[in-house]
């Protein structure tokens, strides 16, 4: 909704905006709170054999204070950053923040510091973000919502807020029915996978920052055929991304699990099988990425609203009954099928309700991505399988090697399928670079 009264230079219309999303927002911190009560009282039962109720109070209450701050300080101006398609501003603050987190808590665990104290002050150094941004956007851009009294109507703010609580589910799901079913090693062991693909996940989205913001202006002001082209050469981009990434993932996550858990003891880390599940599954997030990004950019919230929910409910449901068969790998089993069956979903509305092209043009990238990332991890096990990796010094080496293999790989057939889409992909690098180096 912000695109068109940024385009026009609209403050009054801005600012009625941000006015009635801040109120949206008060809302959802409001229940967030009333969640947080809840959670107080029901989590604390289920760890109970392990930690004091004190303990686990204590730390959710911790954990949670940047992201009530998030939504009720600063959520409105990180929104309209993204719009102004000034993300860097937002990445620059993220990136300070975190390498601060980082130094004080070295510091703070070197000096012996408990868990909470650790976290409180990381808690203290995030909900910097949100006044940062709230500091930047006023002084840069004259915001004022002290004044608007006017009433602007957010139109489906609620399907907007039920697919976040969806996602917000869906993404829970499988530590939730771990720590309801197995055991907190189980746990331990399914958070050390998650820092892994976490950090892919980083990875990427740092490759679609600020898109979406650009699809919406073309959106916005009917600009139907160069939203098309330049969505394609975007996605022959991205996937060729998240091709090289999620080939050399597939084989080089359980040797970094291995130097990663090196010494440790206390369960089996090295887990093949559901190391293979869990990154094809968020494979399988990341293709999606593209067509959600330009969903949501449009404003489909009502119209892709139950796709959301089935997501959660078919993993929920999936996990529960396939987690007391195969532990782990059954909630992993889960999060694939309800990725696959949402990913299909967003390239299908995209492609038919927004981009209006064929949709065979998408499936067809989608197997050639498919194909691409099975023949890269192929040739980078063959030639990592007779490694001893028991430093990080040598499976950074052959990380080294095999992302030059699928970059290699990857352009050859690109330029070999997508020819003219290939040249546009280099032009635009090039220009890009040529800014940067002025």
């Amino acid at each position: 909704m912000l695109y068109k009264p940024i385009v026009n230079k609209d403050k009054k219309t801005i600012e009625k905006i941000l006015r009635s999303a801040q109120k949206f927002f008060n809302i959802i911190a409001y229940i967030f709170i009333l969640y947080l009560i809840i959670l107080c009282f029901i989590y604390p039962v289920l760890v109970n054999d392990e930690f004091s109720q004190g303990y686990t109070i204590s730390l959710i209450l911790i954990i949670s204070i940047s992201t009530f701050a998030e939504y009720f300080l600063g959520m409105i101006y990180k929104l309209y950053l993204q719009a102004e398609q000034k993300t860097y501003i937002t990445a620059n603050i993220q990136m300070i923040t975190t390498l601060l987190n980082t130094v004080f808590s070295i510091i703070l665990i070197k000096l012996g510091a408990n868990i909470q104290i650790v976290k409180l002050v990381s808690a203290f150094i995030f909900v910097l973000r949100p006044i940062v941004q709230n500091i930047y956007v006023v002084k840069k851009y004259g915001i004022n919502l002290k004044n608007v009294n006017e009433k602007y109507e957010l139109k489906q703010k609620w399907d907007g807020l039920a697919q976040h609580i969806a996602s917000v589910v869906h993404e829970n799901t499988d530590v939730t029915v771990l720590t309801i079913f197995t055991n907190t090693i189980e746990v331990s062991v399914y958070t050390v996978y998650l820092f892994v693909i976490k950090g892919v996940k980083n990875l990427i989205q740092a490759f679609t920052g600020g898109i979406d913001a650009s699809f919406g202006n073309m959106y916005a002001n009917g600009e139907q055929e160069n939203l098309n082209r330049s969505f394609k050469i975007y996605e022959l981009f991205y996937f060729s991304i998240i091709t090289i990434i999620f080939s050399c993932t597939l084989v080089l996550i359980i040797p970094f699990i291995q130097v990663y858990t090196k010494g440790i003891t206390d369960a089996n880390y090295c887990r093949p099988i559901f190391a293979f599940i869990i990154v094809i599954a968020e494979y399988m997030w990341a293709i999606r990425l593209p067509y959600s990004s330009l969903i949501l950019s449009v404003g489909h919230f009502k119209e892709t609203k139950k796709g959301a929910w089935v997501e959660a409910i078919l993993n929920i449901l999936i996990s529960i009954i396939l987690v007391p068969l195969y532990g782990m790998n059954g909630v992993a089993i889960g999060t694939l099928i309800a990725m696959t069956v949402r990913t299909i979903e967003f390239m299908y509305h995209s492609s038919r309700y927004i981009l209006k092209r064929n949709q065979i043009s998408s499936y067809m990238r989608l197997v050639v991505v498919i194909i691409e990332t099975s023949i890269i991890a192929l040739i980078i096990n063959f030639i990592i399988r007779d490694v001893n990796f028991n430093a990080y010094s040598i499976w950074i080496k052959y990380a080294i090697i095999s992302g030059i293999f699928a970059c290699i790989i990857t352009l050859v057939i690109n330029c070999l399928l997508y020819k003219k889409d290939t040249k546009g992909v280099i032009k635009i690098l090039k220009n890009n670079l040529k800014k940067g180096a002025n």
